[in-house]
């Protein structure tokens, strides 16, 4: 009994990859779009209600998960006694986490995005733009139109077009280093229930209220949260896109192609870093682990593989460097990159000796931490290696000939010069 109970778990582990979290039986209808298109970037996807008694994370100390996306912003407690810290521990087991917000924010919600240094704002408010609210607004201001991307293409796409939101505002923790602003508000925004005096501060303003916030921890695992929830909605995905304060004409809304390239980026299918077949020899020698002399001529060489829409591709990035560390780095130059994402780069090792290392480290924005080292020894010269006569040395060289001829003539004088004899000793 106890070995079927396991083949089961073992079963469920390697079928079920994502697990979505709705929050009644209407977000399936009303979020149809987004959960098509999540289907067919994963296949393995597991649907339960944010109450359901049955909802499970983890099992015999094993997640049964790689990825837990919850549409259930009004939460106020999760079924099956499941908690917050729930959701956080499997965080950092490795699993990836994408959370849907809006103006009915749950506590449990709340508190989540408080753990990874993401602050929502209080129930009941929403992001306001007097100058930057679509046509088609009621008259509160909240649907906005926001276009402040992140500069990482790998997380938002190339040339993202703007996009509808309409949700709660949230803020970074500046303590939090590793909280990645996907989507900013406009320099008009704030957050502020709608029709209400604004008595106290809100909780920001401006470029520093959040629309979409990210997080990817330092086991690289991600989490992304959306602070609208309609943002993934069929209706804001067929919309169309006008702000009040925009020349142009009306265009379609973005939201699709932006959801889609955050969704992928939070899954691991874009972003993903590997390396492989680490190689260093003498210039025109094959690659070995023997020591180096100084000032030779080495090269270097090591394959990197970025992670692309669920496939291992060439990386192409142009600002990838490698140090030649032995306590500080003696020479920091930029590996170069062929098509098969081949990095190379050839230098002359210093002149001193002692034990180095070939360190690529190189931590990006949207990319995971790519780390590698190799350890290497740098030796003197052997006695018979050294060159001879060496043109710096000709003073010295000379100095030391005429020293020798001086010592010749000297002895030569001293051993064959007569005094002359005065005239009196001749007749005497």
């Amino acid at each position: 009994m106890e070995k079927a109970v396991i083949v089961s778990l073992l079963l469920a582990v390697a079928s079920c990859r994502t697990l979505v979290i709705l929050e009644n039986v209407l977000t399936k209808e009303s979020h149809s779009s987004f959960l098509s298109d999540l289907s067919t970037k994963d296949s393995d996807i597991v649907y339960k209600y944010a109450t359901d008694s049955s909802l499970t994370i983890k099992k015999y100390g094993e997640s049964l998960y790689n990825n837990i996306i919850i549409l259930a912003p009004s939460v106020a407690a999760f079924g099956n006694g499941v908690t917050a810290n729930d959701f956080l521990t499997f965080l950092d087991d490795g699993g990836n986490i994408v959370i849907s917000a809006s103006s009915d924010v749950g506590e449990p919600i709340k508190e989540i995005a408080a753990e990874v240094g993401v602050e929502i704002d209080e129930e009941g408010t929403s992001v306001i733009d007097h100058m930057n609210y679509d046509v088609s607004d009621d008259g509160d201001h909240d649907l906005i139109v926001a276009d402040s991307f992140t500069s990482a293409s790998v997380i938002v796409g190339e040339s993202p077009k703007p996009v509808l939101f309409q949700g709660v505002g949230m803020a970074a923790d500046l303590d939090n280093p590793l909280v990645i602003d996907i989507l900013r508000a406009s320099s008009t925004a704030y957050s502020h229930a709608a029709n209400q005096d604004i008595l106290e501060y809100p909780l920001a303003i401006g470029s520093n209220l959040l629309l979409v916030a990210g997080m990817q921890a330092r086991n690289n695992a991600r989490i992304v949260i959306f602070g609208s929830h309609l943002m993934l909605s069929d209706k804001f995905y067929n919309a169309d896109v006008k702000a009040q304060s925009a020349v142009g004409g009306v265009q379609a809304a973005g939201n699709r192609d932006f959801t889609s390239n955050v969704i992928d980026w939070a899954l691991r299918r874009n972003g993903d870093l590997r390396f492989s077949n680490v190689k260093h020899n003498k210039v025109g020698e094959a690659p070995s682990d023997a020591a180096y002399r100084i000032t030779d001529e080495v090269e270097y060489s090591i394959v990197i593989e970025e992670m692309r829409n669920g496939n291992w591709e060439a990386f192409q990035g142009s600002d990838v460097q490698l140090e030649f560390v032995r306590i500080d780095p003696f020479i920091r130059a930029y590996l170069k990159p062929n098509s098969e994402g081949v990095f190379k780069v050839g230098f002359k090792v210093p002149d001193v000796y002692g034990v180095y290392q070939f360190k690529v480290d190189y931590d990006r924005i949207g990319f995971t931490h790519l780390y590698s080292t190799t350890q290497v020894s740098v030796r003197p010269f052997h006695h018979t290696e050294y060159e001879r006569f060496i043109p710096s040395a000709y003073p010295y060289y000379a100095s030391a000939f005429s020293m020798l001829g001086g010592l010749f003539v000297f002895s030569f004088v001293f051993l064959y010069h007569r005094d002359a004899v005065p005239e009196s000793k001749k007749t005497e």
